[in-house]
């Protein structure tokens, strides 16, 4: 039996059982599984996964959902030392990225940015505030990174039409006591410890517990930086009853980074050229640092019920918070000298609280002599956002750090200036942001080839606070068509939306229209050996309206403030592949490919995310050393631009070419529970930027060895 062999409603349905109750009927277990694959020890060492319910909540096969998904495992994590969320994203096929500065990133798909994070299927709307953090969160603790591209409203609620990134966290599901403990140092001084381990909590294993931890500390390719985290993750699963599974966990992360920067270095010399600096510049002053932290709790309840139908609500509470003090360089450097340079001293402190609740059945049901599934699902959000900040001033008549005493920048600038006087705590931003929502779906089994899912969310959103009092409701649709061509290749098309409401008003005082996200997509999928290889060819288009636009010389109802109005927006379409799993039982692979072109009233829309690039990595198990893995890949993009500000007050367009990076890794298995790895990024060290509206470089060629015991 295939594992496509799921489109059959009730096989569909013995998998999602099969799933649900893993640590339960292991007996179940086997009747399902036996016959989707005769190699269980492999399929662990996979790049894909037979099922998900990344975009529906429905349980089907990554050939079943019609939309584009990827699935970034442990397997896949641990070979390319993808150590933190924002590691595994660059890695992702369709996604881009730029660092911003040393500890703020954004990504983008398809060339929008992406806002939706999710949490084992619980979002989180992240603003420029916080793009520090979600995607900083360590990999250790996760199963496994799933992104849906394009709208994903029917999931999140508000956001872009981007596309959504759920990290899905590990569980205790073993029954005998087991773990790994690792070490790792690298370049730079980086030093990892982590410790992952599980076992049963009570002589029959119904209660099951695991703890994840770790450990790092290190330095950078910039001068005088040095960050250090450590993490905690705990987890209980119990087995109430053979149908009822409860579990509980508690997330922690601290970071703590010295010397860090914020934005990056001057792109012109003070007479109109390009600046040159050297990779390991630093533009923070040395009192300048960076701390974060993130707790999350959670509980998660599944029931499975008798007549295949299963219950899961999860609840969840988490806290982050930020504080720094930065230093901002402006203007523009003599190139001779170096003088010139002024500065911009905050000190900043955030807190973000979000506490979820979701809770959603799903199940088969017979119509009109048919098997089909079906899922419906509550849930409720509040998400209370405030930042503050106090501007530092060493010149009453001006906020910035005068030329003087910042001196001269150039390679040779190591940040000792004076701390700024700081003025006094205000408030950046202070609100409180609810959704209430219902959703559903279906899948429709229309015929043995052919199948139809179709779903809605009502979202009821508000918020109120700094930014102003709003309330919007919304119905977000989401229908997708899937045809088996045979038993290898499917077609698929799919409409999906998202919207984002806006505090922009228009002239007579009323609130905008939310901006609304469309996605378009169409495309073939596969599934060869069983579920383990996937691969699909897509083609999209996306349309972002209702963008806040100022209306100039016209204010809301003759007031000071400013009033918008509503503009088309932007378009994006162009094509995708992807070819993700396993060859052979020796050869694992995942290449992804990507091009578009997205553009708006103004021309190409975000021009400094490259259009068209393509990701591959895999890895071999020497067949006649089979205790030797080796592998490593090749990440490519285009050529982008920036449009930025020049010393003569003029607008010029600053490029990057297109460049490779190339990575490399090797792992040997000495023993039956010892193991070391090597990992080469970056191996022909190319120098790149990630960001050039100031000049944020790339990290450098960098190694790293590890040793693993696994008990």
């Amino acid at each position: 039996m295939a594992v496509h062999a799921l489109l059959n409603p009730t096989l569909a349905h013995a998998a999602e059982t099969s799933t649900a109750t893993a640590t339960g009927d292991s007996e179940q277990d086997m009747v399902v599984y036996a016959t989707a694959s005769d190699a269980a020890a492999d399929e662990k060492q996979d790049y894909q996964v037979k099922t998900t319910r990344a975009g529906t909540k429905l349980l089907l096969t990554p050939r079943d959902v019609p939309q584009s998904v990827s699935v970034v495992t442990q397997q896949r994590m641990q070979d390319q030392q993808l150590q933190t969320v924002t590691d595994v994203l660059n890695n992702t096929t369709g996604i881009t990225s730029n660092l911003v500065d040393s500890e703020r990133s954004e990504y983008y798909s398809r060339g929008f940015k992406i806002t939706n994070f999710t949490f084992d299927g619980i979002p989180a709307s992240v603003g420029d505030a916080w793009n520090y953090g979600d995607a900083a969160s360590d990999t250790a603790i996760y199963d496994r990174i799933e992104v849906v591209r394009g709208a994903t409203g029917l999931m999140t609620g508000a956001g872009s039409p981007s596309a959504s990134v759920n990290m899905v966290r590990k569980h205790a599901d073993s029954k005998t006591f087991t773990g790994t403990v690792s070490a790792s140092y690298g370049s730079w001084d980086k030093q990892r410890y982590v410790a992952d381990i599980s076992g049963p909590l009570n002589d029959a294993g119904s209660v099951r517990g695991r703890v994840v931890t770790g450990y790092q500390d290190g330095d950078s390719w910039l001068d005088r930086y040095h960050k250090s985290k450590k993490f905690l993750y705990g987890v209980v699963d119990a087995d109430i009853t053979d149908s009822t599974t409860l579990s509980l966990g508690y997330d922690y992360e601290d970071a703590d980074t010295g010397n860090a920067t914020w934005g990056g270095l001057p792109v012109f010399y003070s007479d109109g050229s390009l600046t040159h600096y050297d990779r390991s510049l630093n533009a923070s002053a040395d009192w300048t640092r960076y701390h974060t932290s993130a707790r999350k709790v959670y509980i998660d309840l599944v029931h499975n019920f008798d007549n295949g139908w299963n219950l899961h609500v999860n609840g969840t509470h988490a806290e982050n918070t930020f504080s720094d003090k930065l230093l901002y360089v402006m203007d523009y450097p003599q190139q001779s000298s170096g003088e010139g340079v002024t500065g911009y001293g905050s000190m900043d402190r955030g807190k973000r609280e979000l506490t979820s609740v979701d809770s959603y059945a799903s199940g088969p049901f017979s119509l009109l002599g048919r098997q089909h599934q079906l899922m419906a699902g509550i849930s409720y959000n509040r998400q209370h956002n405030a930042t503050y900040s106090q501007d530092g001033i060493t010149d009453p008549d001006n906020y910035n750090i005068a030329a003087s005493d910042m001196g001269a920048f150039n390679n040779n600038w190591h940040g000792d200036i004076a701390e700024p006087q700081w003025q006094g705590w205000y408030t950046n931003a202070d609100d409180v942001v609810r959704q209430k929502s219902a959703y559903t779906a279906a899948r429709f089994s229309l015929a043995d080839p052919l199948s139809l899912i179709v779903g809605a969310r009502y979202t009821q959103w508000s918020t109120d606070g700094s930014s102003g009092n709003m309330e919007k409701n919304n119905v977000t649709p989401y229908a997708g068509l899937v045809y088996d061509i045979n038993d290898v290749w499917s077609a698929y098309a799919s409409y999906t939306s998202i919207f984002q409401p806006q505090t922009y008003r228009d002239s007579s005082g009323s609130y905008l229209s939310p901006v609304t996200g469309k996605s378009y997509e169409t495309g073939l999928k596969s599934a060869w050996l069983d579920g383990r290889l996937t691969a699909t060819v897509a083609v999209f288009r996306i349309e972002q309206d209702n963008v806040g636009s100022e209306e100039n010389g016209v204010y809301v109802n003759n007031s000071s403030e400013q009033a918008y109005y509503a503009t088309k927006g932007a378009r994006s379409k162009g094509a995708e592949f992807e070819l993700n799993g396993a060859l052979t039982d020796n050869l694992q692979l995942s290449f992804g490919a990507t091009r578009y072109v997205a553009r708006d009233k103004d021309g190409r829309y975000n021009p400094d995310q490259p259009q068209t690039d393509f990701k591959l990595f895999t890895r071999y198990q020497v067949p006649s050393l089979p205790e030797l893995a080796i592998g490593g890949g090749i990440n490519w993009q285009n050529r982008v631009f920036e449009d930025v500000s020049a010393p003569d007050g003029s607008t010029r367009r600053v490029y990057q070419g297109s460049y490779p990076l190339a990575n490399l890794f090797a792992r040997y298995q000495v023993t039956k529970q010892v193991a070391v790895q090597a990992n080469v990024n970056n191996l022909f060290d190319r120098t790149y930027y990630t960001y050039m509206n100031n000049y944020v470089y790339g990290e450098p060629r960098n190694f790293s060895v590890s040793l693993a015991y696994q008990f």
